[in-house]
């Protein structure tokens, strides 16, 4: 019998996991079943490109897993029963299924978040998924010149968001609504220039100001003022997707899945959670945060873990730290904030257009190792092939 690895969630990280598990381990040894509710690849760092017209390249995970071995099963998943080892999807037919596992790597990552804003729901737009950023897309292109566009959160994705609809649409009154100062966790070299760049864009920022309510046509901040707001884009973080809570999992408040080190379920040793959906602790035992930088290396963490587990190998524990902070500022200027391993800001940061390309090669980068799983570099290979029994699950070997 095969061991059965189901991965659900096709984001960066669980398509990057169930990739590298392909390459891990023998296909006669174990089936592994890719769970994502769209049949292609969507990359999430660029809706905020997709929201202003520019088309990206569609790439179908059919031919990206073709010959690897990954079978891939498109529905949406509706429910998760730890105890019984199965996952209900509803298929694209609009039929339930259930599908049973050995080993689950959970990674149905997240969607935005509205905070519980009055308004937000009905009147803003998000670009955390692609149908998002298109129903923004579609709304932008119907503006005439002059009209206002706010964007809610100072956060990467506000900034983001706010600097390319700025420069591919500099006729609109763009403006930035921020909790905190603009920029403020960054070095004094990375806020300088980000001040620099809202200058030139013509961006409107409006400081401290927390949004308090969302209409059509304006929103309110914490001390009653109203912001004119044709168009409201609303980026104040994620929220995790709810199914996870809905089991016998631990999970935390926010509905994160809580791993160990290899990202391992502390409450079900079957199961591994990797992204968003995953609580992890990073160093100076802060959580890693919600981000495609922490998302991918915790996919590779897990991947190896389980290949080890199911080979009896030694768990590679290998830590996920940060190494910068790269934030795209339109299709010409960048920041690249070089950080510490916990996440602070040091003050070197590389600005520009030079950042630009460096953010640029980044995500092509992350895009390329996704599209193909079978020849992403792994930290550790083990070349000998051993046998192990393994719990609930069959005998398997690694790749050579």
């Amino acid at each position: 019998m095969q061991h059965r690895i189901v991965v659900l969630g096709a984001g960066y990280t669980g398509a990057t996991a169930a990739g590298r598990l392909a390459r891990r381990l023998h296909r006669e040894d174990v089936a592994i079943t890719l769970v994502n509710a769209e049949p292609d690849f969507v990359e999430r760092v660029r809706m905020h490109q997709l929201a202003v017209g520019q088309d990206l390249a569609p790439r179908p995970f059919a031919e990206m897993f073709e010959g690897t071995g990954v079978a891939l099963k498109q529905g949406k998943v509706t429910a998760v029963d730890v105890d019984r080892r199965t996952v209900t999807v509803a298929t694209a037919g609009g039929e339930d299924e259930v599908v049973a596992y050995d080993t689950l790597v959970y990674a149905l990552g997240s969607a935005w978040n509205d905070q519980g804003v009055p308004g937000t729901a009905e009147h803003a737009h998000e670009i955390a998924s692609r149908p998002g950023a298109l129903r923004l897309r579609e709304r932008l292109a119907g503006l005439a010149a002059g009209e206002s566009v706010v964007v809610v959160g100072g956060g990467l994705t506000g900034i983001e968001a706010a600097t390319e609809i700025a420069e591919a649409r500099p006729d609109l009154a763009v403006a930035l609504a921020a909790r905190g100062g603009l920029g403020d966790w960054l070095s004094d070299k990375g806020a300088g220039h980000l001040r620099t760049v809202f200058d030139r864009l013509g961006i409107t920022v409006h400081e401290h100001a927390a949004v308090t309510a969302v209409e059509a046509g304006h929103i309110t901040t914490g001390d009653g003022t109203g912001i004119p707001a044709a168009v409201t884009v609303w980026t104040t973080g994620f929220a995790v997707h709810p199914i996870a809570r809905a089991t016998s999992l631990e999970v935390t408040g926010t509905g994160q899945i809580v791993v160990d080190r290899t990202m391992r379920s502390v409450s079900h040793q079957d199961v591994y959670a990797v992204g968003d959906a995953a609580l992890a602790m990073g160093p100076g035992d802060k959580p890693l945060r919600m981000s495609c930088a922490s998302g991918v290396p915790g996919a590779w963490q897990a991947a190896d873990a389980i290949a080890a587990r199911l080979t009896g190998g030694k768990v590679p524990n290998v830590p996920v730290r940060y190494f910068n902070q790269c934030i795209s500022l339109g299709r010409r200027d960048g920041l690249i904030q070089y950080v510490t391993a916990d996440d602070r800001a040091k003050a070197a940061a590389l600005t520009g257009r030079l950042a630009a390309l460096y953010k640029e090669i980044i995500c092509k980068g992350a895009a390329w190792g996704v599209a193909h799983p079978t020849l992403l570099p792994v930290r550790r290979r083990r070349v000998v092939r051993q046998t192990a029994v393994v719990p609930e699950g069959s005998p398997v070997r690694t790749a050579a």
